[in-house]
Formats: C-alpha cells, sequence, structure tokens
C-alpha cells in the first residue's frame, strides 16, 4: 500500500531540503476538515436523535429510514459529479458553493414542519455535502506536497474517527438540553455557525485549484451514475415495508445493467473528448482499485453497525440519548488514536498488515460484544459495553487513515477530485446499502406484533444476528486488503513540491507517475 509517511533516514535517496512553510495552507486545511467533520457528525448525529424525531413529527419507520438513506443516497449520487465539478470550475469555488448549500439545508432540516419536509431537507443536505466533500481531499492532494500528505491523512483519519461517533454524543447532549424548547432540532441548526465561518474563512485562506487541461461535464455520466444508484438503493430501502415487490428485484436487477453501460460510455467518452465523469483509467493502479473496494465493503458495514447499535441501546434497552451518546466516548478516544499513528508510524513498518489487523480487531471486538449482550441481556450496562467498543475502534482507526493514503496517494493531481469523488461516493454508496440492510437484518428479525415486554429481548437477539453480519463483512475485508501492496512506496523526507511535480511530469502513457520518479522502501 503506497503511504505519504516519511522515508526513514537509512533510504538510498538523499533527503531534499524542505521548501518553506505556507502558513495559509494549514489554515486552508483546519476549514476544510472542519467542514469534514460536520458532514461525518450529520450523518451520525441524526440516529440519537431518532425517538426524539419520531415522538415530536410522528415519522413511520420508513420516513425515519429515508432521514438517515436519503441523506446518504443523494450523497452517493452525487459525489462523482461533485469532484469533476471541482476538477473543471475550481475546487475552491466548488466547496464554497457546497457548504452555504449545506447550511441553507441544514436549517431547512431544521425548522422542517413534518416529516416529508425533513426527508427532502435531508436529501437536499446530501447533494449539497456531495458539491462540498470532495473537494476536502482534493485540496489537500493538489496543496500539499507528497512528504507532508502522510501527516495530513493522518489528521484526517483522526478527524473520521471523531466526527463518526462525536456525532452521536453531540446529538445527545443537543436533544438532552431542549434547547428553548427545539428538542431535536438543535442537532441541524448548530451547523449553521460553523457554515457560516466556513464560508467567510474559505474565501480568504483556501487558494483555487483546478485540472491544469480544459475539461467539460460528462452530463450522460451524471445521469447514469445517479440512475443506476437510485435503482439499486431505493428498493432495498422500500423492501421490506412493501412485502418485497417484484419490481423491487427487477430494479436491482437493471441496475446491473445500468453500471454496465456507465461503463462502456465513460471509455468511449475518454476516447472522444478525454472528459469523462469516471476516470476508469485510475483503476489500473492497483492501490486505487484494492482500495475502492476496501472501502464500498467498510460502508456497509458501517452502514448496517452505527444505525443498530443506536437503536438497540435507545429502543431496545431503553436507554436516554444522553446515556446512548456517552456509551460511545470509548469508541471515539480508540478510533482517533489508532488513525493518528497508523499513517506515519505503523503503515511504514508493517504496510497493509495494518489495515489487515485492523479488521481482525473490529471483528474480535464484534464478537466480544455480542457475547456480552448475550451474557447480560436486557441488563447490560455502559461500562460493559467500553471493552468490546475500544477494541472496534482500534480497528477502524487502523483502517480509516491508512485507506485514504492507499487510495489517493498515487493519483495524479489533475485527477484528483474525480479520484476523490469515487473513494467518497464508495463509501456513501455502502453506508446507503448498509442503512438500506438494516430492514431486512435488523427489523425483518424482530418479527410483527410484540407486546411491550417482548419488545427488549427483541431488540436484543435482532441486534447480535447484525452484529454477525457486520462481523461477515469486515471478514470480506480482511481477504480484500490481500489485494493491497504489501509494502508501502515512500516519499523522500523532506522532498519539496517541485520534486513532486516533476515526478508528475514523468508519467507514463495513462498519466500516472512512473515508478521510478520516487524511491521505493524495499524489504
Amino acid at each position: 500500500m503506497t503511504s505519504s509517511a516519511s522515508l526513514p533516514s537509512s533510504a538510498a535517496a538523499p533527503a531534499v531540503p524542505p521548501a518553506p512553510s505556507d502558513r495559509r495552507r494549514w489554515f486552508a486545511l483546519a476549514i476544510v476538515m472542519t467542514a469534514a467533520f460536520m458532514d461525518l457528525v450529520d450523518v451520525t448525529i441524526v440516529n440519537i436523535a431518532i425517538p426524539s424525531i419520531k415522538e415530536d413529527t410522528g415519522a413511520s419507520f420508513s420516513s425515519i429510514q429515508w432521514i438517515t438513506a436519503g441523506y446518504a443516497l443523494a450523497f452517493a449520487a452525487g459525489l462523482i459529479t461533485g469532484g469533476r465539478l471541482g476538477d473543471i470550475y475550481g475546487r475552491k469555488r466548488l466547496f464554497l458553493i457546497g457548504i452555504g448549500g449545506f447550511t441553507v439545508a441544514s436549517a431547512l432540516c431544521g425548522f422542517a414542519a413534518n416529516p416529508e419536509m425533513l426527508v427532502a431537507s435531508r436529501i437536499l443536505q446530501g447533494g449539497t455535502a456531495a458539491l462540498m466533500v470532495p473537494q476536502v481531499l482534493s485540496i489537500v492532494h493538489a496543496t500539499f506536497p507528497a512528504h507532508e500528505r502522510g501527516k495530513v491523512f493522518g489528521l484526517f483519519g483522526a478527524i473520521v474517527g471523531l466526527g463518526a461517533v462525536s456525532g452521536p454524543l453531540l446529538g445527545a447532549l443537543l436533544t438532552e438540553w431542549n434547547i428553548a424548547g427545539l428538542e431535536w432540532r438543535p442537532i441541524f441548526l448548530i451547523n449553521l455557525p460553523v457554515g457560516i465561518a466556513g464560508l467567510i474563512l474559505g474565501r480568504k485562506f483556501i487558494s483555487e485549484s483546478k485540472a491544469p487541461k480544459a475539461l467539460r461535464l460528462d452530463m450522460v455520466g451524471v445521469v447514469l451514475v445517479t440512475l443506476a444508484m437510485l435503482m439499486l438503493i431505493y428498493p432495498l430501502t422500500r423492501g421490506e415495508e412493501l412485502g418485497w415487490p417484484l419490481w423491487g428485484y427487477l430494479s436491482m436487477a437493471g441496475s446491473i445493467v445500468v453500471f454496465a453501460v456507465l461503463v462502456l460510455f465513460e471509455r468511449a467518452k475518454a476516447r472522444r473528448d478525454g472528459s469523462p465523469l469516471v476516470e476508469l483509467s485510475l483503476f489500473r493502479v492497483k492501490s486505487f482499485a484494492a482500495g475502492i473496494a476496501v472501502q464500498l465493503t467498510f460502508g456497509i458495514g458501517l452502514g448496517i453497525f452505527f444505525l443498530v447499535w443506536t437503536l438497540y441501546m435507545q429502543e431496545g434497552l431503553g436507554w436516554s440519548a444522553l446515556r446512548a451518546g456517552t456509551t460511545g466516548i470509548p469508541f471515539s478516544v480508540a478510533v482517533s488514536f489508532a488513525a493518528g499513528i497508523s499513517v506515519q508510524k505503523l503503515v511504514p513498518r508493517f504496510g497493509r498488515k495494518v489495515l489487515q489487523a485492523g479488521a481482525l480487531l473490529m471483528i474480535a471486538g464484534l464478537l466480544l460484544y455480542i457475547w456480552e449482550s448475550d451474557r447480560y441481556g436486557m441488563g447490560i450496562s455502559s461500562w460493559q459495553m467500553a471493552l468490546p467498543l475500544v477494541v472496534m475502534g482500534l480497528g477502524m482507526g487502523l483502517i480509516v487513515a491508512p485507506l485514504a493514503d492507499a487510495v489517493l496517494s498515487e493519483v495524479p493531481k489533475e485527477h484528483s477530485g474525480s479520484a476523490s469523488g469515487l473513494f467518497n461516493t464508495v463509501q456513501q454508496m455502502g453506508n446507503a446499502l448498509g442503512l438500506a440492510l438494516v430492514s431486512v437484518i435488523f427489523i425483518g428479525a424482530m418479527g410483527d406484533h410484540l407486546t411491550p415486554p417482548q419488545i427488549g429481548p427483541a431488540f436484543a437477539d435482532a441486534f447480535e444476528q447484525s452484529l454477525w453480519w457486520v462481523a461477515g463483512v469486515l471478514a470480506v475485508i480482511f481477504l480484500l486488503m490481500f489485494a493491497l501492496p504489501a509494502r508501502p512506496k515512500q516519499h523522500v523526507e523532506g522532498g519539496d513540491e517541485a520534486a513532486d511535480e516533476s515526478a508528475e511530469g514523468s508519467a507514463g502513457p495513462d498519466g500516472f507517475e512512473a515508478p521510478a520518479a520516487e524511491p521505493v522502501l524495499t524489504p
């Protein structure tokens, strides 16, 4: 697996003195990372407020699914387009448009009068996030030289970990405090000051970048990729509720055909004018292709776990939002710690074994959670959940940061927007699939017409069954990781931006860096 971490002093090539530090780019990094954190929090913050939303708005389970899955679906459907728009019109411009739209959509969510308006606003929020989020990694990739990206991706991994599990805690606090009698609404309204600050500071500190070669938006590709994902995700989300009608199976099968048509069209588009929506040539890079496969599968597992976990604690065990939120603190701390050390400390020494160890740790944590849930039943406590959550968190942290580095570190800058869009798309597509599958593996496992005394044990049993599914997904991820390079290719300590650019200049016929452009650390 490719890593941006520093090469030890014993490397064959001498170190090049670092370029003068540009403080503006570190301010820019803080701004885009804050936006990424805001998006990640917004994905998970809703889960913890589900009981409050149901009680206040009278939302059905289908509406609740769409409040979560609708965001993920709109996000996934728009990410590739958002990344390509950044390449064409400028990453700073699209980032600012995205964060502005996300802020407006958050306000609409916060003031939603009924479940239908909330679902529509969440879909809009996901669509605007799709304009904002791909620019985060694109701006990092275009702004920072190779020798600094290891540190940056380590920070990114820590932010991912914090965002994923800080959402429930923040959502719990905002819901419990019931600020100004608004109940669950502040979980969305909190985005307003953050978004406004991001707009103001982003205009000042983020430098504009775009693809050096003029590109045009592939509208046919946009339609095809959006249609394919809708045909796949919508039947999965509604299938259990509608009794799995025939049209659902036909739609899912048809999505495969549409994806195939998309691939054929994108190949022809690349030959014709060099402006495809999806840069299929990126998949010739083994680390990119393998990392994308891992990312998709990982997203499915996370999509299942986080929603099921929240429903289990609040609906099954009857815990308050605050208690459920604080239970996730050990997970958050463990993810952030492991992500912070994985790219710079562990991956340069152990390569893909770090990611595989992460998958095994997550499986071990899940098995421990299943054992504890079965042993303690409805009497399980937060402190008894701490150990499996810490083990799972350490495992997740060992995956999230190195995976981003593996997928993007060999991508040419002119395609960084497309690559970042693909990277985020497959995770969100996985999340949407996972959320959709919750209705099958969790809700479907509980049965109908439960009496009040039966509800808690039914939730606990369904939770345990769901964790077995997540463990199986992680076992698949472990196997997929064998396709990642065994050892990382290292960037030279102190390599400057000029060296980075000259490496890109020695690209092969497909636009990828020639292997000789950077020294390789061999076992």
